[in-house]
């Protein structure tokens, strides 16, 4: 099917990224396994390429494009070489919004020039042990000062992706008392310098996937934190959350397409090289029909996700919409490649093969941004039911 969300700017660009993946990341993506991470300095690469400045005003040193679909490309080049650009979605796709819907211009001018050269990486501390998808359960708490200068944080965060590696870290905390009557309410977001006293990075989580994203345990003893570093409003971050969490789950919708996308292509060269009983594992009716079936289901993903694309675009995606693109594209995705893994039979459970790692990379999609049964919920709400 024709595809029509990008135009020539966004393949030039594609074709830029994947020049860059095959040179830059193929080849040391094994190490960065290893390490759980990519070395600092690839963050600077990227953000000399002007990944990290798409979307940020040229007065603060990015293109000032506007939407998700540069992203996109991203999310689709990398899912089809089998890797991943470290935590910088984070950076880009999470933390980016924040900052420029609701930073002032004082703190944009601090951090977006650094943030576009990758000088300064960022990462957003939401979940808590006791607070996953449930995030009016917050309880990290900070405190203003007695003189007003500063906020003191305290708590701890879990599963931060880009936690080990970030700069600047968005905290999401309760800066008042916990009302039972109003769960949401009370809630902030200071942005913290990780080199603040006080401030720890725990264990670096060991996940079965995205293994070159580190994700952290992080905790706060009475970190200073200057009131200057508030971002948007004292207790509106619940809102905030809620707003930005459509463009995360339109990426994470996307990711999902592009990775399933990937898992067909690789099981079609696969089946096609591999022989079995005499003869190429693609001859077999059932290898066709599974492909077939799961080439169905990717062209449906692809559908959805150009439309949610569109309608992002246009302001027009909605939390309900947002929702459905990331329930269907992500289940719909662990089907197929499921699928595609096995039809490599034994060596798809085999790591150097890129249906592994795509295997269980997926998995998480279903998960974090809200996990599918939360999006159920939120269609369902959609549906006044």
């Amino acid at each position: 099917m024709r595809r029509t969300v990008y135009n020539e700017d966004h393949e030039a660009f594609r074709e830029t990224i994947r020049d860059f993946i095959a040179n830059e990341v193929v080849p040391a993506y094994e190490s960065w396994e290893e390490a759980g991470h990519p070395p600092r300095d690839f963050y600077r690469k990227l953000g000399e390429l002007g990944v990290f400045g798409i979307e940020v005003p040229e007065e603060y040193g990015g293109a000032g494009e506007t939407g998700f679909k540069y992203q996109a490309v991203i999310y689709e080049e990398t899912a089809r070489a089998g890797v991943t650009f470290g935590s910088s979605g984070v950076h880009t796709g999470l933390v980016l919004p924040y900052l420029m819907e609701y930073a002032t211009e004082e703190q944009k001018q601090r951090w977006l020039p650094g943030f576009v050269t990758g000088d300064i990486m960022t990462a957003i501390a939401m979940t808590e042990p006791g607070a996953g998808s449930d995030l009016a359960g917050i309880a990290t708490t900070a405190k203003l000062s007695a003189d007003g200068t500063h906020y003191v944080l305290n708590g701890a965060k879990t599963f931060i992706t880009g936690g080990v590696l970030a700069d600047l870290v968005l905290v999401v905390c309760r800066t008042a008392p916990y009302d039972p009557a109003d769960r949401r309410a009370g809630l902030s977001i200071l942005c913290v310098d990780t080199a603040s006293e006080g401030y720890s990075v725990g264990r670096k989580l060991q996940k079965i996937g995205l293994r070159t994203s580190d994700t952290a345990e992080l905790s706060f003893t009475d970190v200073k934190v200057p009131v200057g570093n508030l971002l948007g409003e004292e207790g509106k971050a619940f809102s905030y959350l809620t707003h930005n969490l459509v463009q995360e789950r339109l990426a994470i919708a996307v990711g999902a397409y592009a990775s399933a996308a990937a898992a067909v292509q690789f099981a079609v060269k696969y089946v096609k090289d591999r022989k079995v009983f005499g003869k190429a594992v693609a001859e077999f009716q059932n290898t066709k029909f599974s492909l077939a079936d799961c080439q169905a289901q990717v062209l449906a993903q692809q559908a959805m996700v150009d439309q949610a694309l569109e309608l992002y675009q246009n302001g027009e995606l909605t939390v309900a919409d947002a929702a459905a693109a990331k329930l269907f594209c992500t289940e719909s995705a662990s089907e197929v490649i499921d699928k595609c893994l096995q039809l490599h039979g034994g060596y798809g459970y085999i790591l150097e093969y890129p249906i592994a790692r795509l295997y269980t990379d997926n998995r998480v999609f279903r998960i974090y941004g809200g996990t599918s049964e939360v999006m159920r919920t939120i269609i369902a709400k959609s549906l006044g039911l």
